[in-house]
């Protein structure tokens, strides 16, 4: 192998912004050729951005692709090029990449294996391609794969390197989830040994709606050692000299940090890139709504959040001096708009069908619903995208109230269970002062009556999480989460208060992926099902939850 020069570009692109997506790519290639690079790769169908999903059902769509390849190559002079597009071919689409070479588009490689699982559904879209792609920079020969293609052991790469390939590289839209990093690093790691290869790995960063792609980008040498890693959850130009002498290696962010880093990205991005300059938060002086807060003001800027007081009669002290004191330590206006009179007047005109009968689920869902209310009221006046708060412990369950709490553009914590929001509220309280003491030790209530706690409805939050994560996450059945240890009729009741949140779900806005099975796109049962499987009594549909 000659010394090879590799660039990989790790890019915030836009699916369907062709021409800004042109833009990033072109100015790509030119860095990497003022870094004097043999090679740049840049990530999976970086022309339409990932994933295109419908878009490139538009045979409109796939041609203006086409000829926005065709608008990039005059820039892969001096250096060669790898880049992620939509190919046409024989009536079929596929997944591709173009090797770009003295300002033309050379050789054309069509992924393999498309995933058809959680978030993936590139069967619907792409047919499988066959063969392999070899080219060739500063005297080294150089295999080109896609993605899914590196993760069956006798996929592409193995025929790459059997042909003489030397550096395989293998351009991605792989999304985040919580400890991917080291997963993606070990299965590198395991090819290269395999196939006495290097692997130059380029993936996608930034927010697609649900989806956050962390980037992470890194080379492996044959022998296994990792010898370069670009940055998580922004954009980077990994430039590595091959054969490698001096590890290249950004940090790693730990646990804790890295879901929040995640969630910024995917606040960020999903504003940004939906036109949407501020956001609107109702502030309870609960923890659910104090992360968010804190998320929204460090992913948008503290002057482009709201937060919003809408106490009622059964609003404590306590919780209007936590609200306040978090939207000081984030430096966020706050406006207060009490919502005693919209209820009394409400509960007037409900009063035939109330029926004189002791307030209950009816008038506690009605306070969340007048919340909503205003929320969205705000949000048409001034322009700025609600953030709905609450989290996956309650979107499973079903604690949680349809066009009321739920109400909003982006769910930011629809796929942090409980137990983590604590975790990541004093994670971001060791970064700076953020949420008040106060509301992580004070325990959790909707304030919707009189000495209402979560504990009163559902399960302690350490014994509902885990057994939300082997139901929802692991699809393990009652009786083996039973089996673990948990209480027979706790398992049975929150598996009912699951089944029976589906419809609630399926009305939710999109949330930040961060979790190996998230609800909406990885996770999609059908809402009339009358599967029921069981521990203990029978299992009966749960009643709607009041607003957590």
């Amino acid at each position: 192998m000659g010394t090879l020069r590799l660039a990989l570009a790790q890019l915030n692109l836009t699916v369907g912004d062709l021409e800004g997506n042109r833009d990033r790519i072109v100015a790509a290639i030119g860095a990497a050729r003022s870094a004097r690079a043999h090679l740049v790769a840049l990530p999976e169908l970086a022309v339409t951005g990932y994933p295109p999903e419908d878009l490139v059902l538009r045979p409109s769509f796939v041609a203006d692709n086409l000829a926005t390849l065709d608008a990039i190559a005059p820039a892969a002079t001096g250096l060669s090029a790898v880049v992620g597009f939509v190919d046409r071919s024989g009536g079929q689409l596929f997944n591709a990449a173009a090797v770009l070479v003295n300002g033309a588009v050379g050789a054309i490689y069509h992924k393999h294996l498309l995933p058809n699982y959680g978030v993936f559904d590139e069967q619907r879209y792409f047919s499988p391609g066959s063969g392999i792609v070899l080219a060739e920079a500063a005297g080294t020969r150089i295999g080109v794969t896609i993605c899914e293609d590196l993760w069956r052991p006798d996929g592409p790469h193995a025929a790459c390197a059997a042909a003489g390939a030397e550096v395989i590289v293998n351009i991605n839209g792989s999304p985040y989830q919580r400890g991917k990093g080291a997963l993606r690093q070990e299965l590198l790691r395991t090819r290269a040994r395999q196939t006495s290869a290097t692997f130059a790995y380029v993936n996608l960063v930034g927010g697609q709606d649900e989806l956050v792609f962390d980037g992470q980008s890194c080379v492996v040498t044959p022998d296994g050692a990792l010898v370069a890693r670009a940055v998580q959850f922004a954009e980077d130009l990994l430039v590595v000299d091959l054969p490698a002498t001096t590890p290249l290696l950004a940090p790693e962010m730990g646990s804790a940090e890295e879901v929040y880093a995640a969630l910024v990205l995917g606040v960020a991005d999903y504003l940004g890139k939906n036109g949407f300059a501020s956001a609107c938060i109702g502030l309870s002086g609960g923890i659910d709504s104090s992360l968010t807060a804190a998320i929204a003001a460090d992913a948008l800027g503290p002057e482009n959040v709201l937060g919003v007081l809408m106490p009622s009669v059964f609003t404590s002290a306590e919780s209007t001096e936590y609200a306040h004191a978090l939207a000081a330590n984030l430096g966020i206006a706050t406006l207060t708009l009490p919502i005693t009179g919209p209820y009394e007047a409400l509960a007037g005109t409900l009063a035939p069908v109330l029926d004189g009968r002791p307030p209950g689920l009816t008038q506690e869902n009605l306070q969340s619903r007048i919340r909503g209310t205003l929320l969205m009221a705000i949000s048409n006046q001034t322009g700025r995208l609600v953030l709905s708060t609450g989290n996956k412990s309650e979107m499973s369950t079903g604690y949680a109230t349809l066009y009321g709490d739920m109400a909003g553009g982006l769910a930011v914590l629809k796929d942090v269970p409980k137990t983590l929001v604590f975790e990541l509220s004093a994670w971001r309280n060791r970064v700076g002062p953020a949420i008040p003491e106060g509301v992580l030790t004070r325990p959790p209530t909707a304030e919707l009556r009189p000495d209402q706690l979560d504990a009163d409805a559902l399960p302690p939050y350490e014994i509902l999480d885990p057994i939300l994560e082997a139901y929802v996450e692991e699809d393990a059945s009652p009786e083996e989460i039973a089996a673990r240890g948990f209480p027979r009729e706790t398992v049975a009741r929150v598996v009912a208060m699951v089944d029976g949140a589906e419809y609630k779900r399926r009305q939710a806005p999109p949330g930040v992926k961060i979790t190996g099975r998230a609800f909406g796109r990885d996770r999609r049962p059908p809402i009339t099902n009358r599967y029921r499987p069981f521990v203990g009594p029978q299992m009966v549909r749960a009643k709607e939850a009041a607003e957590p």
